[in-house]
């Protein structure tokens, strides 16, 4: 069983946007979607690898193919919000269990 840990609420984060927050020391973006009035949440790691700099939370989200992705800000290589998966280069972002309950983001550790 996972120990899971609220970081902000859903209303914090408007639709198809992200926002960071902290995980114990690590920040961590949290994005949220809405397509078609159903509402998903993916976390990843913020830091972007490509520019050293903390900003993944800030970028655009929307799709490559059949994935749903977030652009870097800084160099715009595309993450999949799921796997945290780099789709131009082979590196792979830390991904985070993430779930909501009575419209708090949790984040499993």
């Amino acid at each position: 069983m996972k120990n899971w840990q609220s970081i902000c609420k859903t209303d914090d984060i408007p639709a198809n946007t992200g926002r960071c927050a902290l995980f114990g020391k690590q920040q961590v973006a949290v994005f949220k979607l809405v397509i078609d009035g159903t509402e998903s949440v993916y976390a990843l790691d913020n830091h972007d690898p490509f520019s050293g700099a903390n900003v993944l939370s800030r970028g655009i989200v929307g799709n490559l193919g059949d994935k749903k992705v977030v652009a870097s800000p800084v160099y715009k290589q595309h993450f999949c919000l799921e796997t945290g998966e780099c789709l131009e280069e082979n590196i792979t972002l830390r991904t985070f269990p993430v779930r909501v309950e009575n419209g708090e983001v949790q984040l499993g550790a």
